[in-house]
């Protein structure tokens, strides 16, 4: 990677670690999914990843009005931002149940869904929807192989008519993700999508058949939003591709998204001569992967490898022959985070930069799990 596209002048006087968003890189890559979805108005983007206003304001201006959310405070800032639809995709239990009716009745002018793939949460949101006076629209969470959520497609067809003969719920059709298709090949990305395609139309064929509403088919995540772009029953709905990171720039080259987000830290000690520490610990990025794998620095992708991560430090390693291009004491470096959705969320807010100025900063205003409902 050039750091000229990651470097922004006033560097030297930021506190680091620091969140940077570059914000004509995410006007890029929005423009990007808009072409290869074919109309904005097939795409439910997922704001997870970046859970700000301003990125939500961009993706609207763009054509994309409807939205996926995992929390009700993500979907209570976008609802702010003026979104036509919302699906609250993560099955509300427990107090969500209510807040996600108080939801509705907050902002009344947005279409807000549910999905579930239990009945008893389905016979609780169809009560609490009674109560209210309102019936809830939902769809039916699918298991596509990931095996963290969903109804499997063998009983879907019961579920679904158990489901819409409930009180108080209208099923609309059904929802899928499918995060364990990290398939760098499109050809065979392309042919695990039929395979669900093909169940999923079955499904849709027997139900229909029968008068049920299938309205809609909301399905995938950033790696397959291109494979079921080709399907025009199907609704995409990728997230992480509009601020992108390193990991889907680097195995999904048919996407052409470049990484429009980077981590800005600093080299704080030289410990041994092939070694450098930085101000990037568990607490300023991602820390889910195997430590070699969290991130790469602009510029010495394949010279310096993390080896130890702390709270407040990690350290990387160089070969003995590169120890000259170890970065001197205080130098700014610019991080591109393997997966950057949790890396956003460490931090209060992101500087914007604009032509290799940094403009100002916007609000991870999602980043706490309750905001006012």
């Amino acid at each position: 990677m050039d750091i000229r596209q990651y470097a922004v002048a006033g560097a030297e006087s930021m506190i680091t670690p620091a969140l940077l968003f570059y914000k004509e890189q995410i006007i890029r890559n929005t423009e990007q999914v808009v072409k290869m979805a074919g109309d904005p108005a097939r795409l439910w983007a997922h704001v997870k990843t970046h859970k700000t206003r301003e990125i939500t304001g961009i993706l609207m201006a763009h054509g994309i009005t409807k939205f996926k959310c995992s929390t009700i405070a993500e979907a209570e800032v976008v609802a702010s931002c003026g979104a036509s639809d919302i699906i609250f995709a993560y099955q509300p239990v427990g107090p969500n149940i209510k807040r996600f009716v108080q939801l509705i009745h907050a902002f009344p002018e947005v279409h807000f869904l549910a999905i579930a793939d239990e009945m008893d949460v389905v016979r609780r949101l169809g009560e609490e929807a009674v109560s209210h006076g309102i019936t809830i629209d939902l769809l039916v969470d699918t298991n596509t192989g990931l095996d963290r959520t969903g109804v499997s497609f063998a009983t879907l067809d019961g579920f679904y008519r158990e489901a819409a003969a409930t009180e108080g719920i209208r099923v609309c059709g059904i929802h899928g993700y499918d995060g364990h298709l990290h398939i760098p090949d499109r050809k065979t990305r392309d042919e695990e999508v039929k395979k669900i395609m093909d169940a999923v139309h079955a499904a849709k064929e027997k139900l229909t058949a029968d008068g049920y509403r299938f309205d809609l088919t909301v399905m995938g995540g950033t790696a397959t939003f291109p494979c079921y772009a080709q399907y025009p029953d199907v609704s995409p709905s990728p997230g992480t591709v509009y601020v992108n990171d390193w990991s889907y720039y680097r195995d999904y080259k048919d996407i052409d998204c470049m990484p429009a987000a980077a981590l800005l830290c600093r080299v704080v000690s030289r410990p041994t001569p092939c070694t450098f520490t930085i101000d990037l610990g568990h607490k300023a990025v991602a820390a889910e992967r195997p430590v070699g794998e969290r991130f790469v620095i602009v510029g010495m992708e394949e010279i310096a490898r993390p080896i130890r991560q702390n709270e407040e430090h990690c350290v990387l390693e160089v070969a003995p022959e590169n120890r000259d291009r170890i970065p001197a004491i205080g130098t700014e470096l610019y991080v591109l985070p393997a997966h950057i959705c949790p890396s956003v969320a460490l931090y209060p807010f992101g500087h914007v930069a604009e032509n290799g100025q940094v403009t100002g900063k916007w609000e991870i205003a999602a980043r706490n799990r309750q905001l006012n409902i």
